[in-house]
């Protein structure tokens, strides 16, 4: 059991760490110079430690080993797990006592220019690289950038290596380090290490809140669509349910306006009707669910849906609030189809509200055009003479105005005014119905 503990643990630490795969630091959002920002900290923060290794001009050695350590920090912003091997490595070569003035061995004749010749050889030391401020400093950062790339787990594998590497050397080294020590640099390498994951956290946290927030705002406006074609469907329920229920009466009156009907008219007429209750009651099976999750919807069940003739009422209700509303017609008007009608008082209804909210103060233009083979409908309105009321919550009038003109297969523009502003632009395809014969034109006395 142990034996395959070890094993697995091995393993584990070798899936962690034995990696080169580049894993850059991600650049800030911004301008160009703060986007390399975090980057040119850690290059300038290598630089000035590297430089440091002139301080120590009786070890020359510090000099490349210091800009080695430099590099190694340089490499670890976008290959972490390949910088921190080559550190361990830089550490351990670093942690040899290196003294040009070491002559002699244990045992021999202290050298001449040795202060104090009782003093024994062990007491006697020279500095090491690993353990002075700017190795523990070079040592830290590289850690601190470990951190700030990998999983906890593997930050905690590597600050356990990196701790085991300075108590074999203070463990099995007879020479500790004149300046500098190992004990000093753990609690180092631990803040390092804990500093650098916590803002790893920290990063990973805010991203997935980001992403949280995007799929909530997708959901929002999924929902958003659904509510609209709901509320789209149960307002085409009660115009087909209309509409069918005119097909069912008249195909019931029909016979009565001929005399002496043939049987077959008379059946098929029957069928007509047979047909149309059946299914209106189909439509009202469905299409009436939609109702039944809506209270406002309950309470308007039996309501007529609006049309352009209510138009002057909407206007004068938007006025009463306070907004300077004019209306200008072009072209012949004439019957539209129910549909078209209904879409186009709430597109005018929903633009009129959206001023309302987001434009207060601001004078507003509503036209109608007719054209030969469409409905032409433009709202526009002024800047705003005061600030707009904070918003609460998102709205989806555009949204809702979308998909109403996309049933029709019509288009729809909304966006800044020219001149300042806001304005919408629909076209409903509303061509001119045939006109349909009259069946007591064609009856014989």
């Amino acid at each position: 059991m142990g034996v395959n503990r070890v094993a697995e643990l091995a393993r584990t630490l070798r899936a962690d760490l034995w990696t080169i795969a580049a894993d850059p630091l991600p650049r800030r959002t911004g301008s160009r110079l703060l986007a390399r920002l975090p980057h040119t900290l850690v290059v300038v923060y290598a630089v000035v430690l590297a430089l440091t290794g002139r301080a120590y001009p009786e070890y020359p050695v510090f000099a490349a080993l210091a800009w080695v350590h430099a590099a190694v920090l340089v490499v670890a912003m976008f290959r972490p797990m390949m910088a921190w091997w080559a550190s361990i490595g830089v550490m351990i070569v670093g942690s040899s006592p290196t003294d040009p003035r070491v002559t002699t061995l244990p045992g021999l004749p202290p050298p001449p220019d040795m202060p104090d010749p009782a003093v024994s050889i062990v007491e006697w030391l020279p500095h090491a690289w690993s353990w002075t401020g700017t190795g523990m400093a070079l040592e830290a950062g590289v850690l601190f950038l470990v951190a700030l790339r990998v999983r906890p787990r593997v930050a905690a594998e590597t600050l356990t290596i990196t701790i085991l590497v300075a108590v074999a050397y203070v463990a099995f080294s007879r020479m500790p380090p004149a300046s500098g020590d190992p004990v000093v640099a753990l609690p180092v390498f631990l803040v390092a290490t804990v500093t650098g994951a916590a803002l790893r956290g920290r990063r990973v946290a805010r991203a997935r809140l980001v992403e949280q927030e995007v799929l909530t705002a997708d959901e929002r406006a999924r929902r958003a669509v659904l509510e609209t074609r709901n509320r789209i469907a149960r307002e085409l329920h009660d115009v087909v349910a209309h509409h069918m229920s005119v097909i069912s009466i008249q195909a019931q009156v029909a016979p009565h306006l001929v005399e002496n009907p043939p049987p077959e008219l008379t059946e098929s007429l029957a069928g007509i009707r047979e047909n149309a209750v059946e299914a209106l009651t189909e439509l009202r099976r469905i299409l009436g669910v939609l109702r039944s999750e809506d209270a406002e919807a309950d309470g308007l069940r039996h309501s007529p849906q609006p049309t352009l003739d209510r138009l002057e009422e909407l206007i004068g209700n938007v006025r009463g609030a306070g907004l300077a509303v004019t209306v200008e017609t072009a072209g012949e008007p004439r019957p539209l189809s129910p549909g078209v009608e209904l879409s186009a008082f709430r597109i005018i209804q929903q633009a009129l509200s959206n001023v309302l909210r987001h434009a207060p103060g601001a004078r507003v233009r509503v036209g109608i055009g007719y054209l030969p083979a469409a409905l032409a409908i433009r709202v526009a309105n002024t800047e705003p003479t005061r600030p707009a009321p904070p918003a609460h919550g998102p709205g989806h009038g555009l949204l809702g105005m979308r998909e109403r003109t996309a049933m029709l297969g019509g288009e729809l523009v909304a966006g800044p005014a020219p001149g300042g502003g806001f304005e919408v632009t629909a076209i409903l395809p509303a061509p001119v119905p045939a006109r349909q014969p009259d069946p007591r034109e064609d009856s014989t006395p």
